[in-house]
C-alpha cells in the first residue's frame, strides 16, 4: 500500500482556519505521486462514457439523472486493487473527476435538447455534440477563477456535502480497517432503503400525513400543506450540511408551501378566470400547482438575485486569483507557486474562452439569422454562464443542489424576452433560444460538478492543473455519448407526449417538455410575469439585508419542501452529536465527530447507488414498480407510518452508531 493511502484527513478540513494556519491536504504539496496517468484517464473515461449512457436514458425517462461521481468513486477504489501497484489516492481523483462529467453534462442535454425532437425541430447529431461541448468547456472555464474563492479562500465556510462524501469514501476505502467498514456498512444500508423505497411499492416515499382529518383540512381549505421526503440521501446530506444551512433551506422552503402558496390561494381563490401565468383558475387549483405555476417563479427570481450578490462579493477573490495568475505568467510560469495551487495557465484560459466564443458564433450563425440576433444570442450565452457558474458553485458548496432548471427556465424566458425584439421567432426562433439554453444549462451543471472535484483534490492535496485538464476530456466524452445516444433514442421514441399515429415508445423528458411550453409561450408573445420575479428578487435582497445568505434561502424556496424538510432532521441530528462530542472531549468526541461523517457520507453514497440502481431497473424489459409490492402500500396511513418508522430507524442508526463508536474509541 503507498504511504500516502494510510494518512486520515487532518483534524482542520471541515473548519475554519484559525489567523495564520494554513491547510495541509493529506498529500503534502511537496510530494508528487501519480496523478494523471494512463490508468486512471483510461478508467475515467470508459467509466465516463458508460455513466453518461445510462444517466441519458434514465434522465429522458423519469426525469431524474444519475449520480455518477459517488459510485464511480467507489469502482476507483475497487478497480485500484486490480493492478500489481495500487491507484493512488490522487490517480482516483483523476478517475472520479473525469466520470463525474457524466451526470453533470447529461443534465444539461436532456433538460433542453429532447425540446428541440418535440417541436419538431430535428437537429443533427454534430449540433446535439457541440451544444454539449460549448456548454460543458465554458462551465470548466469560467469556474477555473473562482477556484481559489471557493476552494482555498473560504475554507471551512462551505459544507460541501457531496465533496466531503466523495473525500470520506476515497480516503477511508483506501485506509481500510474499521472505518472502512462503517462506511460500507452505512453505504449499504442506505443503498438497500433507498433503492427499495424510491424504485418498488413497499411504502410510501413522501410522507404528508393527509390522511389525518386535521391536516386534509388544512390542505383543502387553506393550501397548506406538509410533506415529508423520508429517504437516507437526503438524511446524509442535511448531516454534512449543518444545522445553520440546513434550517435557512427548510425556512425558504416554509415560506414557499406555508406562507406564498395560501396567500395567492386567499387572493385568488374566488377567481373563476386563469391569471397568468396559470391555464386554469386558482380556485381550481391544489397546492402544488399554485406552487408550480406562481412561487416557483418566486424563487426563479430570488435565485438570481441572489446569484448576482454571490458574484459581487466574489469579485475581489476573482481579481486576486486572476492576478495571481499573471504574475505567474510573466515571471515564465507557475513554478513560484506550490504544486497543490497550480491551475491551467492564464493564457489557456483566455485562448479557451476566445476559442469557445468563436465556435458558438459560428454555431448562431449557421442558425440563420441576423448579424444582430446572432451578437445578442453570443451575448446572452456568455453573459448566462459565466453568472450562473457563481450562482451553481454556490449552490453546490452549500447544499449540494444545482438550481439547474430554474436557471435554465430563466436563460429561455430572457432569451426568448429579448430576441423577439430583434425579430427572432417562429420555429427557428425557438431552435435558436433553446440552442441558447442548452449550452447555458450545460455551462452551469458541469460548473458545480467542477468546483466539487476541485474541492476533493483540496482536501485530498491534488494538482489543481492535473484536474482541471482531465475535466475538458471528460466534457468531450461525456458530450459525444450523451449527444448520440438522445439521437439514437430518438429514432426508436418519443419525448414527451405521445403524437397521433406514432407507435413509439414515450420517454416522458419532463424538464425538456417543459422548457419547450416555455420557448412556444414566450415565440408566441405570451406575457411575461416580471412581478413574480420582482417579488422573489425583493425577497433576496431582503436577505441579504438581514446578513441572512440569501443563496440557500432562495433555493430552499424553489426546491419542493419534501426536500428541504428531512435534510433540517439531518442538520440537527449533527448539531445534537457536536453538543454530545465537545462534552465527551479529548479521543472520544473527535472520534464521535469523525465517525458520524463517515455514517453520514454512506448513507449520501448509498442513497446515490440506489438512485443508479433504480434507475437501471427501469431499463429491464417489462419492469414493474410492483415487482415489490407491500399489501398496505395503497392504505396511506399504514404506508406512510410505516416509513415514518422505517426514517426514525435511520436516525437513530446515525445517531448511535457514532456515539456509541466514539465513547469506547
Amino acid at each position: 500500500m503507498d504511504a500516502t493511502d494510510t494518512r486520515s484527513l487532518p483534524e482542520s478540513a471541515y473548519r475554519p482556519l484559525a489567523p495564520g494556519e494554513t491547510y495541509r491536504p493529506v498529500v503534502p504539496a511537496a510530494e508528487a505521486p501519480p496523478e494523471a496517468t494512463w490508468r486512471s484517464v483510461t478508467w475515467g473515461v470508459l467509466l465516463c462514457a458508460v455513466f453518461t449512457a445510462a444517466s441519458a436514458y434514465s434522465g429522458l425517462k423519469v426525469g431524474q439523472v444519475m449520480e455518477a461521481a459517488i459510485p464511480i468513486s467507489i469502482l476507483a477504489i475497487g478497480l485500484g486493487r486490480l493492478f500489481r501497484r495500487r491507484s493512488s489516492l490522487l490517480e482516483n481523483v483523476i478517475i472520479t473527476g473525469i466520470g463525474g462529467n457524466a451526470g453533470a453534462v447529461v443534465a444539461g442535454a436532456v433538460f433542453t435538447l429532447p425540446a428541440l425532437y418535440i417541436l419538431k425541430l430535428d437537429p443533427h447529431p454534430w449540433q446535439t455534440i457541440f451544444i454539449c461541448v460549448a456548454g460543458g468547456a465554458m462551465g470548466v472555464l469560467f469556474l477555473i477563477p473562482l477556484r481559489r474563492y471557493f476552494v482555498r479562500e473560504t475554507h471551512g465556510l462551505f459544507p460541501f456535502p457531496e465533496a466531503t462524501a466523495i473525500t470520506e469514501l476515497l480516503v477511508t476505502g483506501e485506509k481500510g480497517g474499521s472505518q472502512a467498514r462503517l462506511l460500507l456498512q452505512a453505504t449499504g444500508v442506505a443503498a438497500a432503503y433507498d433503492f427499495l423505497v424510491s424504485t418498488f411499492h413497499v411504502w410510501k416515499e413522501t410522507v404528508d400525513l393527509r390522511f389525518l382529518p386535521a391536516v386534509e383540512t388544512l390542505a383543502q381549505k387553506a393550501r397548506m400543506t406538509l410533506s415529508f421526503d423520508a429517504l437516507g440521501f437526503i438524511l446524509g446530506l442535511g448531516y454534512v450540511m449543518g444545522l445553520r444551512s440546513s434550517m435557512l433551506l427548510c425556512a425558504g422552503g416554509v415560506l414557499s408551501n406555508l406562507v406564498l402558496v395560501p396567500l395567492i390561494w386567499f387572493l385568488g381563490g374566488h377567481m373563476t378566470e386563469a391569471v397568468y401565468p396559470g391555464t386554469v383558475p386558482i380556485s381550481a387549483m391544489d397546492a402544488a400547482q399554485i406552487f408550480s405555476r406562481y412561487v416557483r417563479l418566486i424563487g426563479v427570481g430570488a435565485i438570481a438575485t441572489a446569484g448576482i450578490f454571490g458574484i459581487l462579493k466574489s469579485l475581489r477573490i476573482v481579481a486576486g486569483s486572476f492576478g495571481i495568475a499573471v504574475k505567474a505568467f510573466r515571471a515564465g510560469g507557475d513554478h513560484a507557486l506550490t504544486r497543490t495551487d497550480r491551475d491551467v495557465s492564464i493564457m489557456v484560459i483566455l485562448g479557451g474562452v476566445v476559442l469557445s466564443t468563436l465556435g458558438v458564433a459560428l454555431f448562431l450563425g449557421s442558425l440563420g439569422t441576423s448579424l444582430a440576433a446572432l451578437l445578442v444570442g453570443l451575448g446572452l450565452v456568455l453573459l448566462f454562464s459565466f453568472f450562473f457558474t457563481s450562482v451553481a458553485a454556490n449552490a453546490i458548496a452549500t447544499t449540494a443542489r444545482n438550481p439547474v432548471s430554474g436557471m435554465t427556465m430563466l436563460t429561455v424566458i430572457v432569451s426568448s424576452v429579448v430576441l423577439l425584439e430583434f425579430g427572432v421567432s417562429g420555429r427557428s426562433g425557438m431552435f435558436f433560444v433553446m440552442a441558447i439554453a442548452g449550452m447555458v444549462c450545460t455551462a452551469l451543471s458541469v460548473s458545480g460538478q467542477t468546483v466539487t472535484d476541485l474541492k476533493v483534490g483540496y482536501w485530498l492535496g491534488s494538482t489543481p492543473r492535473a484536474q482541471e485538464r482531465v475535466k475538458f476530456l471528460g466534457v468531450l466524452v461525456a458530450a459525444a455519448v450523451s449527444g448520440l445516444t438522445i439521437v439514437l433514442l430518438a429514432r426508436y421514441y418519443q419525448f414527451g407526449e405521445a403524437a397521433e399515429g406514432d407507435a413509439r415508445t414515450v420517454l416522458a423528458s419532463p424538464q425538456a417538455s417543459l422548457m419547450k411550453a416555455l420557448v412556444e409561450g414566450f415565440m408566441s408573445r405570451q406575457p411575461v410575469a416580471y412581478l413574480l420575479f420582482a417579488v422573489g428578487a425583493l425577497i433576496a435582497v431582503t436577505m441579504e439585508m438581514l446578513s441572512v445568505p440569501a443563496l440557500t434561502f432562495a433555493l430552499g424556496m424553489y426546491l419542493p419542501l419534501e426536500l428541504n424538510s428531512p435534510a433540517l432532521v439531518g442538520g440537527v441530528i449533527a448539531w445534537a452529536l457536536s453538543r454530545r462530542a465537545d462534552r465527551a472531549g479529548g479521543e472520544a468526541g473527535r472520534s464521535m465527530r469523525e465517525r458520524g461523517v463517515i455514517v453520514a457520507s454512506g448513507l449520501l453514497a448509498g442513497g446515490a447507488l440506489g438512485g443508479v440502481f433504480g434507475a437501471a431497473m427501469q431499463m429491464v424489459p417489462g419492469f414493474s414498480e410492483d415487482w415489490v409490492r407491500t399489501p398496505f402500500y395503497g392504505t396511506a396511513a399504514v404506508s406512510q407510518s410505516v416509513s415514518l418508522v422505517a426514517f426514525l430507524a435511520l436516525c437513530l442508526y446515525l445517531w448511535f452508531t457514532s456515539v456509541k463508536q466514539g465513547e469506547v474509541a
